[in-house]
């Protein structure tokens, strides 16, 4: 045995794996479960509102359809305590302008009715979009157990936040770029609601000439901020640009929480390293991420291998990524379990597959209880491993 038990894993069978994913499956519905049988009035057993941050963006919909400016502080703590007053607690808004066209709809519904509209169109958007990569990959992966089974999917849910729809976004225009470049630089433009995590893409899409995708992205990028400026009023991106030195402020000062990022720059100050070193630290791996995506990217013909790369490369580039935003290392996941069943897996894959899979649900105890952030380390093995894939490198099979 000795490493190979870990470094080939040859154990860990199709069978083993459902039985893993049907107890991770249990247990994400078990915790949604108790979430949902323990609140009281709309509030979880810890004072919360159910889907937590959806507030935000609901309460951004209201203030449209009211005149309002989402990106004034105080206004917008005002207009959340209508609904739900929560003494010290307060889900900030900080997305672009191009996000409110998104949430001027939200603000004409209740605030249930909306978040169940909202969890379900943008999940169902991921799933449309997920099984398109899965049809890509073949059919031997358990698609839907796997689903269930996955952390971040929980997380999601349970937050009523937007990674489903960015990641649904991003998965669908990366992959759809030889096949249908239009779609694909609309989904991409679209994706500028959230834009940290975009990072990589015009790099990638540059350096793979694929000049198409790249004009209508910015077209639509550019008609999607005009739009916003049209409908709000030109005012909101400077409003917005305001904003975004309070949260830069809030990131620093870890009002978010350090053990709900999972960035490499959180890791380090959760660890207690300084703010400019970690920094320091974060732009030195996000220079060098970007740099290996463009050296890959460079002069390549566009395939799903780029695509996964640019995917796996996204939380690591940004240091503002939180646990929920995971659900968007899906398509890589599932890109590399389809290589490694129709190719064979290469030594240290299955288990930085099972590791990168499992690690969400353990992220945030281990980082808020005991200060042990596991998920940098996590992200970049897995970027490392999606990245020697993609490249064919590493070719050292497992032994059988």
């Amino acid at each position: 045995m000795g490493i190979a038990f870990l470094r080939d894993m040859n154990w860990l069978g199709a069978n083993r794996v459902r039985s893993y994913l049907r107890i991770l499956a249990l247990g994400n519905i078990a915790m949604i479960a108790i979430v949902v049988a323990t609140s009281h009035g709309g509030l979880d057993a810890n004072g919360f509102l159910l889907g937590t941050d959806f507030i935000s963006f609901w309460t951004t919909g209201q203030m449209l359809h009211a005149g309002g400016n989402p990106y004034d502080a105080a206004a917008h703590i005002s207009a959340q305590r209508v609904l739900y007053a929560s003494p010290g607690h307060f889900t900030a808004f900080f997305y672009p302008p191009s996000f409110l066209p998104f949430c001027w709809p939200l603000g004409g519904l209740g605030y249930f009715p909306a978040l169940g509209i909202w969890l379900g169109a943008t999940g169902s958007l991921f799933i449309v979009a997920l099984r398109e990569w899965r049809f890509e990959a073949g059919k031997a992966v358990p698609f839907w157990l796997a689903l269930v089974a996955y952390p971040a999917m929980a997380i999601v849910l349970t937050h009523g936040q937007t990674s489903w729809l960015v990641a649904a976004l991003l998965g669908t225009g990366l992959l759809q770029v030889r096949k249908r470049p239009v779609l694909a630089g609309i989904c991409l433009g679209l994706a500028t609601v959230k834009p940290q995590f975009g990072v990589l893409v015009p790099i990638a899409l540059l350096a793979s000439r694929e000049w198409k995708v790249v004009v209508v992205a910015s077209v639509t990028a550019i008609a999607l901020a005009a739009f916003s400026a049209v409908i709000f009023g030109a005012q909101v991106w400077s409003d917005w640009f305001a904003a975004t030195a309070r949260a830069q402020a809030a990131m620093h000062d870890g009002a978010v929480g350090f053990g709900k990022m999972v960035s490499l720059f959180a890791g380090l100050r959760l660890l207690g390293v300084s703010g400019a070193l970690a920094s320091s630290a974060q732009g030195a791996l996000s220079v060098g991420v970007a740099a290996l995506v463009l050296r890959t990217a460079w002069n390549r013909r566009w395939d799903r291998g780029l695509a996964a790369l640019v995917l796996a490369g996204a939380p690591l580039v940004t240091p503002f990524v939180l646990d929920y935003d995971m659900v968007l290392l899906a398509f890589p996941i599932l890109w590399l379990a389809g290589e490694g069943l129709h190719h064979g897996f290469w030594r240290w894959e299955k288990l930085t597959l099972f590791t990168v899979f499992a690690a969400t649900a353990f992220a945030r105890p281990l980082a808020l209880h005991v200060s042990i952030p596991i998920m940098p380390l996590v992200l970049a093995g897995f970027f490392a491993a999606i990245w020697s894939r993609a490249t064919e490198r590493g070719r050292v099979h497992c032994e059988t």
